[in-house]
């Protein structure tokens, strides 16, 4: 033990004591789904606080040159059989904590500790301590994201009387006064009685002893017992019926002796519980294919997915993208070149936590059957279908960290985030094989004048087909007919008029695998999101080769284009559209020496309809001042391109501003930044808007997206044209051709009254069989229900 003694003296000043702030990874490992429930249990580092499974550990010592790890395994315990069931209040797990020194794995216990020197001892107990008493990251982010919606203050708290009767609240060892409940307890504020809190739907809780207590004297406000910090406590209005925000909490809690400063959190909050509670309860007796009929599978490409708290939108997207051989070829065949680059914090790298979901899913090693909680070692009678499976809490933080949606807890759109994690996959891939190419396709509208009948035809990228519902074939089939758009109001180059013209859309390419919509989502006449519940007669085969755009036809003639106003000459000082300078956060997007003349009217108009300034500016400019009504039908006719709302760019500039050599902004920023998949240009650019504060720039990056695109920087950080030497501009997007034929492999289906609410399931075909992924359960489908689908996945189909 002398040998160990000298071993952790040695290391002691790598050992910190987490403070307020510190991310501690101590129930996920960065690079697996190792927890310390696993095999092997979890080791982490007493240095950075991130958490490896035993198959990591030894990669981290030897990158890091960390000795010190805290290991925590955790064993789960046989049930206790009482009369009439089983204990389910017992706790479920033997946890066991010790120190393991590396590289020879030496142990130490605390009771080792004991028989140390006094410096080694309080340094690593305080270490030890403050490691298990601190919330993980994955805890924090749990309750920051939970929708519960935002307290308001109580209209009772800022004059509320309290009662002078001598009460003086001890710091523990509370006991409800009519009851004797040690648990969910709460003390009116208003004369200091401490009750037990309501009966919950499953009968634990308490029993509403505190309500009575309300209701026989009127004294509105209680405050949870357990769950005061320095921070705050929960504080309840049984007269407004709500959780609520005290303003005067400590001067209330002060009345009754209790120094809020000194109190230490011993009982979950109610958000806390809420979680637990939505997660306890599951929505498979909602799905369709639901009862104990359904035989669970396992095995590799077979693993299910812990609902974290509405979470099925992500699991069943995530389940689908990794059936596409272009992200296992990715981020799976390449996982170990992926682990060996990652950066020292692989918790906050996109491409790392990609490849562990990845991994997870596919590997088979989590497509385990989970413990049955109520049985014991005696087998379940039926199938249950339930797995240990993976909880996607690291990728799910990283994904959406910044953004208004994905960052909370509430229900959401499987395919806006499709199409955000998408994105995010388009950023991180500008160099290299980028595995979004096979949903990547190309679509042609053209517009033809009905009066000169000259063609105009534009392309632009998309990555989703997406098909509205038409009621009057609801019940039985999505058409993929392609009649002309009729455009009225349409202002003509050839005719220098409005006149009329039809618009048709078609594919100029066919992907690899097409993503139909079918867009069930509306809103109501009083604007409230609904899904119209519809039955569509969807094939397994598709055969869109009618839908090829063929571009300009013989002897067709196009629409003149319309010349864009001259340019202000480098010599004249100029004012942009926003003045000299602009504003604080755009000023880089204007020349103060090279600007369009641009008609300050037509601009106006159209920016008072609401439409983006940049947007505006570049209707004016490719119009050529022509007015109002060219202008209008241009921002109509390109309000889905990707680039709409990007800077205007003008011929030979830029509008990616280089940095001043003074300029200095922090490392650690940038590189948050840049593992969210932005360039270093672009992250430069956003903490440079927000004068070099982390939270802000995360913010101003995810809503300037569109100016961010139009700056075309490459890994690298140069622009396209100068990683090419400027020998020619850089080509358009990247997109696979092929034929127009496609089998169905996948759909996500949607349950609930919109997007807002229910639940979401994938039905993805292995092997000729159907399978249902309903978050942790995995099961063969007896009747997939291709009729009730909302995103349907079809692959080409190759003769």
């Amino acid at each position: 033990m002398a040998e160990v003694s000298e071993v952790l003296m040695s290391v002691l000043s790598t050992i910190r004591v987490p403070r307020p702030g510190d991310r501690v990874h101590k129930d996920e490992c960065a690079l697996s789904f190792s927890s310390p429930e696993s095999e092997g249990g979890l080791y982490v580092c007493m240095n950075s606080f991130l958490g490896f499974g035993s198959q990591y550990v030894d990669r981290h010592h030897t990158r890091s040159g960390q000795r010190a790890y805290l290991h925590i395994s955790r064993t789960r315990k046989a049930p206790v059989r009482i009369e009439g069931g089983f204990n389910v209040e017992q706790e479920q797990y033997e946890e066991e904590v010790k120190v393991v020194l590396f590289p020879d794995r030496q142990q130490v216990t605390s009771d080792d500790l004991a028989t140390m020197p006094d410096v080694v001892r309080e340094r690593v107990s305080l270490a030890m301590a403050g490691l298990m008493s601190a919330d993980s990251v994955s805890h924090t982010l749990q309750v920051q994201q939970w929708d519960g919606e935002l307290r308001a203050e109580s209209r009772h708290a800022v004059e509320l009387k309290q009662l002078n009767n001598g009460t003086k609240i001890p710091p523990s060892g509370w006991r409800c006064e009519v009851c004797d409940l040690q648990e969910n307890l709460w003390m009116n504020l208003s004369d200091g009685r401490v009750f037990c809190g309501r009966r919950y739907f499953d009968g634990s809780g308490g029993n509403n002893h505190a309500l009575l207590h309300f209701q026989q004297t009127g004294h509105p406000l209680a405050v949870k017992l357990g769950t005061i910090t320095p921070d705050g406590a929960d504080v309840y209005s049984y007269d407004e019926d709500d959780m609520v925000l005290d303003p005067k909490l400590p001067e209330h809690l002060s009345h009754f002796g209790i120094d809020m400063m000194t109190m230490e959190k011993t009982e979950h909050t109610m958000t806390e519980l809420e979680i637990a509670v939505n997660q306890r309860v599951g929505e498979w007796e909602v799905i369709q294919e639901s009862g104990a009929t359904l035989r669970p599978l396992s095995g590799p490409g077979l693993t299910g997915m812990k609902n974290l708290g509405n979470s099925c939108y992500l699991n069943s997207v995530m389940q689908v993208l990794f059936t596409v051989p272009d992200f296992q070829s990715k981020y799976v065949s390449n996982i170990d070149k992926i682990f060996n680059e990652a950066p020292s914090d692989p918790t906050q790298d996109f491409k790392t936590q990609v490849a562990k979901l990845g991994y997870g899913l596919l590997s088979g090693e989590y497509s385990k059957p989970a413990p049955d909680p109520g049985e014991g070692s005696e087998p379940s009678s039926e199938p249950r279908g339930d797995q240990v499976g993976i909880a996607a809490r690291m990728f799910k933080a990283l994904v959406g960290r910044g953004h208004p949606e994905f960052s909370t807890n509430r229900q959401q759109d499987a395919q806006e985030f499709l199409l955000h994690f998408i994105n995010m996959v388009e950023r991180n891939c500008r160099s290299g094989v980028n595995p979004s190419e096979a949903f990547r396709f190309l679509v042609e509208e053209r517009i033809v004048c009905q009066q000169s009948q000259k063609a105009k035809y534009t392309q632009r990228v998309d990555y989703i087909l997406q098909l509205p519902v038409p009621m009057d074939q609801a019940t039985n089939t999505a058409s993929l007919n392609n009649e002309p758009e009729t455009l009225t109001d349409f202002w003509s180059s050839a005719a220098q008029a409005k006149t009329t013209a039809t618009k048709t859309t078609r594919f100029a390419s066919f992907p690899d695998h097409m993503v139909i919509q079918v867009k069930k989502f509306t809103f109501g006449q009083d604007w409230v999101p609904k899904k119209l519940d519809v039955s569509i007669d969807v094939p397994d085969t598709l055969d869109l080769t009618a839908l090829r755009g063929t571009g300009q036809q013989p002897g067709e003639e196009l629409l003149p284009e319309v010349a864009p106003p001259p340019l202000m000459t480098p010599d004249v000082e100029v004012k942009g559209i926003l003045g000299s300078h602009g504003n604080e956060e755009d000023d880089s997007l204007y020349s103060p020496l090279l600007s369009p003349v641009l008609d300050d009217s037509t601009l106006s108009q159209l920016c008072e309809m609401g439409f983006p300034l940049e947007a505006c500016r570049k209707a004016v400019y490719y119009t050529g001042n022509t007015g109002i009504d060219a202008a209008m039908n241009w921002v109509m006719g390109h309000m889905d391109d990707p680039d709409f709302s990007a800077p205007l760019v003008l011929p030979g500039t830029s509008s990616a501003p280089g940095t001043t050599p003074t300029e200095s902004f922090s490392e650690e920023h940038l590189a948050t930044i840049v593992s969210m998949g932005f360039s270093r240009d672009q992250a430069t650019r956003a903490l440079r808007a927000t004068s070099n504060v982390l939270e802000r720039a995360v913010d101003w990056i995810f809503s300037h997206l569109d100016d961010l695109e139009s700056m075309e920087v490459s890994e690298g950080g140069r622009s396209a044209a100068e990683s090419e030497g400027s020998r020619e501009p850089p080509p358009g997007p990247k997109v696979r051709d092929g034929p127009g034929k496609y089998e169905l492999f996948a759909f996500i289906s949607h349950m609930g009254t919109s997007t807002m609410c229910g639940h979401y399931v994938c039905h993805i075909k292995k092997d000729q069989q159907w399978v249902i992924f309903n978050d942790q359960k995995v099961c063969a489908s007896e009747k997939p229900p291709k009729d009730l689908g909302y995103l349907y996945f079809y692959r080409r189909v190759t003769e």
